[in-house]
This record gives structure tokens, C-alpha cells and sequence, in this order.
């Protein structure tokens, strides 16, 4: 998708090692269980917007973890290879969440370098 501002993997890794990163799954439920990236939240895509518009206490307590904040910085979506990540990453951008970025590497190239 042309338009939607990437991460790539060595930016990823540097994110990750400083903490300095939300990290979003938006895969199933059902392919998270199989692997993830430490460290990431899973919100399923379909989940995503009304996730994101949620009052903060709802959100803690849909996903155990604090809303991000729309002027957050390196907000990042994944996905299994790319194109869930970068619809996660439109949509948060209409709803205010300029910092968002899709990981287009996705989990399957964690998995393959990281795993």
C-alpha cells in the first residue's frame, strides 16, 4: 500500500532494545497464539477502531495495557506479511495517530530473522 509510513527491521530492533516503542499485533487471536514479537499488544484489526476510540479505563481493561495517546510517537502495527499492518496504520491515522507506522517486514520476517 504507497502512502503508509514504514518501520523496517534494524529500526524496529533499535525501538524495541530502548522501550521507545507500542507495538500492535493486529492478527487474529488464533495466529497470535502461535507467535508474536515479545512485547506486542494484540488488537485484532476488526477490534481496531472501536478499540482506539475506547475511553482509556475500557481500553485497560479490554487489553490490559494503556491507550496510546494520539501525538504518540512510534506507534507500530504488524500483521502476518504486511497488509493488515498498513490498513491498522491508515486507520489509526484518520483517528489522530500521526506516529503510526506499519512494520511492512511483518511477523513473518521476525520470525524468520528474530525467531
Amino acid at each position: 500500500m504507497t502512502g503508509v509510513p514504514t518501520i523496517a527491521l534494524p529500526e524496529l530492533r533499535a525501538l524495541l532494545a530502548t522501550g521507545r516503542v507500542r507495538l500492535i499485533d493486529v492478527r487474529t487471536r488464533e495466529e497470535v497464539a502461535a507467535g508474536t514479537i515479545p512485547g506486542a499488544l494484540n488488537i485484532p484489526v476488526s477490534e481496531l477502531e472501536a478499540a482506539l476510540q475506547m475511553e482509556p479505563a475500557a481500553f485497560r481493561a479490554a487489553y490490559t495495557a494503556e491507550k496510546p495517546e494520539p501525538g504518540e510517537e512510534n506507534l507500530v502495527f504488524f500483521c502476518q506479511i504486511g497488509k493488515r499492518g498498513a490498513l491498522a496504520t491508515q486507520l489509526a491515522q484518520r483517528l489522530g495517530h500521526n506516529g503510526a507506522r506499519n512494520y511492512a517486514g511483518a511477523y513473518r520476517e521476525w520470525a524468520q530473522e528474530c525467531g
